[in-house]
């Protein structure tokens, strides 16, 4: 497959609701989305990175300008065998796995389309339809959380998920569980809390959660591993996992007992997979994040989580939660609290030329020695 040509959109795209975590209040998204072209065929892949280094170190600004000057030149006009063969092309060029990401999996997404399968067949899925979800912000009240709740449950989700952060924990999770004592529970702290806090997951332990994902540093595997030994509640990391390096590293010295896996937040398709056969080999489930993907980045994590060892409902709730209009045309719509795989070559969405056209910022096109 030789690589013609490539779009880079930046869109802004408000959220239909206001998602406050410990890292703030978030009520649009602004981001890159990626078109690979080559052969009569295009792939679809977006960039998961955010405008300020919040999530982990990567800015949308910072990735724009490597995947123009650099990534991207390293394999346009270029043909690779494979996306493996074509990720190899920029391992020079260390870290950045979000901006690396977005090349390989648009990669991903060309080749399943020139060869005329879903991109779950080359990755090596499972199933057609995936546990899913929902993860819930900071709301205004905990009553307006257990409404919430309420309505998700009724809806069939497998998997409430809380943000929580220091002064928003114990009470609200409490109340929850009060009002829905056998509903699956877990939360998140995005990095919130310093292992000198552990007294407040000790006592969440009384709420039977299925995990607390993330709750200190996300450099810090030594006190995750001294919370675990404290607590009887799994931990589940999200941010300190970025390879299957660092995976085992936090598997080796119990810092982790389920993973969250972010296709983005590895490096692509085939990291995530690594990531994932080794928690299997471990015997440590993991699940699909999200990070509030419009049609294109919720379309990759379908399809990576229809691997076998996705065992736990993931983030890929309905895309109609977040957006009036998605950059899509397929709609990708829980029933049940499962996510059908979308059906068709690649990733199985078509872009919504309006939809582009209404969110997109700038636009720019790039093509072998240009």
């Amino acid at each position: 497959m030789r690589i013609e040509a490539a779009e880079l959109y930046t869109l802004r795209m408000p959220l239909k609701f206001r998602f406050e975590t410990s890292f703030g209040v978030q009520t649009e998204r602004v981001l890159l989305l990626l078109v690979l072209k080559g052969e009569g065929a295009e792939g679809y892949a977006e960039g998961v990175m955010t405008p300020l280094p919040l999530f982990r170190e990567e800015t949308l600004a910072g990735a724009k300008e490597l995947l123009e000057s650099a990534l991207l030149p390293r394999v346009l006009g270029k043909r690779f065998l494979s996306p493996e063969d074509l990720r190899l092309a920029l391992d020079a060029l260390r870290g950045n796995r979000m901006a690396k990401a977005m090349v390989e999996m648009a990669a991903w997404d060309l080749f399943a389309r020139a060869q005329g399968v879903p991109l779950y067949q080359l990755l090596g899925g499972v199933r057609k339809e995936v546990p899913v979800g929902v993860s819930l912000g900071i709301q205004e009240s905990v009553e307006k959380t257990i409404e919430l709740v309420g309505r998700y449950l009724d809806e069939g989700y497998r998997r409430i998920k809380l943000k929580i952060k220091p002064g928003w924990d114990v009470a609200v999770v409490q109340a929850v569980r009060e009002a829905y004592p056998d509903a699956p529970l877990s939360v998140d702290a995005n990095s919130a809390y310093r292992l000198s806090d552990y007294r407040v997951f000790q006592t969440l332990d009384d709420f039977h959660l299925e995990y607390i994902e993330q709750p200190l540093h996300y450099e810090d595997l030594a006190d995750h591993a001294k919370l675990q030994a404290r607590i009887q509640t799994p931990l589940c990391l999200d941010e300190s996992i970025v390879s299957k390096e660092t995976a085992r590293a936090a598997l080796e010295a119990d810092a982790t007992r389920v993973i969250n896996v972010k296709v983005a937040r590895v490096g692509g398709h085939a990291e995530a997979r690594r990531v994932h056969d080794l928690a299997w080999a471990f015997g440590i489930p993991v699940w699909m994040g999200g990070m509030l993907e419009t049609g294109v980045g919720r379309a990759h994590a379908i399809h990576a989580a229809t691997l076998p060892n996705y065992t736990l409902p993931g983030d890929t709730s309905s895309a109609s939660r977040y957006w009036e209009v998605d950059v899509v045309n397929e709609p990708l719509e829980a029933k049940g609290g499962l996510m059908p795989v979308p059906e068709g070559p690649g990733i199985g969405v078509t872009l919504n030329p309006d939809a582009l056209e209404r969110y997109t910022l700038d636009r720019s096109e790039l093509r072998p020695g240009v």
